[in-house]
């Protein structure tokens, strides 16, 4: 059984920063390419930011980019998202995914995921 579980959300001021922690059992996180997706209230789940096997490779949507940064550590099963200058358009449930299949850009390509952490951005 694969598990992943999200920490570090929470309520800050707009401007401000957060960083997101998504812990995994096993060697799941050094073996799988992983990803970030938030959904917020009315709005369908979006892709956020996405590093490969290796963390040598990350990639963002445009809305985060420059602000965002995901990053890995192998050797603690963990994966990183380290988000600067927070907006209130980033108020979302955010969740940690292992990648499957097919475009880092697609939910579809998933195979395992966390429960989620709300992180909200008031102002």
């Amino acid at each position: 059984q694969v598990q992943l579980v999200e920490s570090g959300g929470g309520l800050v001021q707009a401007g401000g920063s957060l960083r997101l922690s998504c812990a995994a059992s096993g060697r799941i996180i050094s073996t799988y390419a992983m990803g970030w997706f938030r959904q917020a209230p009315g709005k369908v789940r979006e892709f956020v930011a996405a590093i490969s096997w290796s963390g040598g490779s990350t990639y963002y949507a445009d809305s985060v980019k420059g602000r965002f940064t995901i990053s890995r550590d192998n050797a603690k099963n963990t994966v990183y998202l380290q988000m600067n200058s927070l907006k209130p358009e980033d108020t979302a449930v955010y969740y940690c995914a292992a990648h499957y299949s097919g475009s880092y850009y697609n939910q579809n390509a998933y195979a395992y995921w966390g429960q989620g952490t709300q992180v909200t951005v008031s102002s």
